[in-house]
């Protein structure tokens, strides 16, 4: 008869994990926790994170891969002219019960697809301002001017007519502000009168249900047996909120989680030699940097940004914070990606030529804010301490830089607001297509307002016609010409200082089979099995 141990941070934190003899308990040592449980209005990693094991989406990435497969739609069909997308859903899949009182009447269907992308793009749906009505990912992702419309044919068939042929469609509609939630579920809860639970306590198809959280502490979810995948092989799973990276290290080795995030670059070597941990690496599909806000004076002077380019030295952070494990970014996409401009010519680090030109831009004894990211993340190991360093930086050409910070959901949220003049943020493609990076993320809208992940606040009209031609377009040769032209513009602008791209590295417990490290930075646990 096997059992597993329980967690130690679950009891310290009264969270009681009891299991059946023979049941196995995966858990995931994450760093922070999640602004709620529906990836529509969310748009950070831990969040994400936290609501995969719950949804599904009508199509899936392949673990461990960028390529796609048949989700909630078993099948696909694209018309020839790449306008009309037909959905044949699945049939028999069956949404949690037992969450928050709720016992589902009818398998998932065309209405519950309709449902969760009418609450995305129809500002009259009752629904649409429920917890904030911010859905960041679906404006950013162009598909309010991309979708003409979406219907069903029958409770077994959606049809989605789009207004321009668009590319990377199918992988845009496997990222995680495409998931399917319940319209029962929905109606459930305006009928009860708390709409607001509907994001907190959630109802999905997926490979686990929603057990219980408590912030800051533990995540549980337990195995769902209807899952049309099959049933998981671990009967529960646990998410141990830890933020400090050396505390997600103990309890690897000390077995109380099975997989982690973010290690410290420091603990690389001794993970190396730890014959109980399996350490995977592989080059980030990512970029880490320093946004500067262009909204305000003097950051929206291109030469001024030049300037502050030039005055950081990223070769002593990439040294220091990244430990090596990585490379020093010259463009706004990483290397590993198509299109990548490989001619690009990086802005050196020459404090003296920075200082100089900001004073022939009128720049002296600057004060300004530089914002630090509470929260470890693949991009940047370490913010606190590459903000300290860019401070010292900054210091030496006039800037005087204050360091601020906030919880991780309202630094997101001030940062997608613009409050802040300089910010350390990143990225991890979501998808491995261009336009995930440069129109998601420096991109603006047909009214010339920045996207909401658009940080730095930066618009040019060059630019945008570049990645709104793109993404049109199928041959990739016509795409990279016009990616590569977009690169050059963002090169020559500055709108943020390109830091690094990281190694990303994912400690596994030798007892863990099955997982795999995703390039879109992702964490799935529906393959994974762990033996004593």
């Amino acid at each position: 008869m096997k059992t597993y141990r329980l967690i130690s941070t679950a009891f310290l934190l009264g969270t009681v994990l009891v299991g059946a003899a023979q049941a196995k308990t995966l858990v995931y040592c994450s760093e922070g926790s999640p602004e709620n449980f529906t990836p529509a209005i969310n748009t950070t990693g831990t969040s994400f994170d936290a609501a995969r094991p719950v949804y599904d989406k009508l199509v899936e990435f392949t673990p461990g891969t960028t390529q796609t497969q048949p989700g909630l739609a078993e099948k696909t069909d694209v018309s020839a002219d790449g306008l009309t997308l037909t959905f044949h859903l699945r049939k028999g899949v069956k949404f949690h019960s037992g969450v928050n009182g709720f016992t589902p009447t009818r398998d998932f269907n065309a209405d519950d697809v309709l449902w969760s992308f009418a609450r995305q793009s129809d500002d009259k749906n009752p629904w649409h301002k429920v917890s904030g009505g911010s859905f960041d990912y679906f404006s950013d992702m162009g598909m309010p001017d991309l979708i003409d419309s979406i219907s069903k044919t029958d409770d077994n068939t959606v049809v989605m007519k789009l207004k321009q042929p668009n590319a990377p469609i199918l992988a845009n509609l496997a990222m995680d502000f495409a998931t399917i939630q319940s319209a029962e579920y929905a109606d459930f809860l305006m009928k009860k009168g708390t709409p607001e639970q509907f994001d907190q306590l959630p109802v999905g198809t997926g490979p686990f249900s929603f057990v219980d959280y408590q912030k800051d502490a533990v995540i549980r979810y337990k195995a769902n047996p209807d899952y049309f995948g099959g049933k998981p092989k671990v009967d529960d799973l646990v998410y141990a909120i830890t933020p400090d990276a050396s505390a997600r290290y103990a309890k690897l080795k000390a077995g109380e989680c099975q997989v982690m995030i973010a290690p410290n670059p420091a603990d690389i070597p001794a993970m190396m030699k730890d014959d109980t941990i399996n350490l995977i690496q592989q080059a980030g599909l990512n970029i880490g940097y320093l946004s500067m806000n262009a909204q305000k004076p003097p950051f929206d002077k291109p030469e001024v940004r030049k300037a502050i380019a030039m005055a950081i030295d990223r070769g002593a952070i990439l040294k220091e914070v990244y430990q090596g494990a990585g490379q020093q970014a010259k463009n706004p996409i990483p290397p590993t990606m198509w299109s990548y401009d490989k001619d690009a010519v990086d802005i050196p680090y020459d404090p003296v030529a920075a200082k100089a030109a900001l004073e022939k831009a009128g720049v002296k004894d600057l004060q300004t804010d530089l914002w630090w990211m509470p929260v470890q993340r693949p991009y940047n190991p370490n913010a606190k301490r590459m903000a300290e360093m860019m401070q010292a930086d900054l210091e030496k050409v006039g800037i005087h830089a204050k360091l601020v910070s906030y919880e991780w959901g309202e630094y997101r949220k001030r940062a997608q607001a613009g409050e802040d003049q300089m910010a350390l943020l990143g990225w991890t493609g979501d998808n491995g297509d261009p336009d995930n990076f440069l129109a998601v993320l420096l991109g603006c809208g047909k009214d010339g307002k920045p996207n909401g992940n658009n940080i730095p606040k930066w618009c040019d009209a060059k630019f945008q016609d570049d990645v709104n031609k793109a993404v049109t377009l199928v041959d990739q040769g016509e795409r990279t010409k016009l990616y590569v032209d977009a690169q050059k513009i963002v090169d020559a602008q500055v709108p943020w200082v390109n830091i690094a791209h990281s190694t990303v590295f994912e400690p596994v417990s030798k007892k863990v089979t099955g997982y795999k490290v995703s390039p879109l930075g992702s964490h799935e646990f529906e393959n994974v099995d762990v033996t004593e």
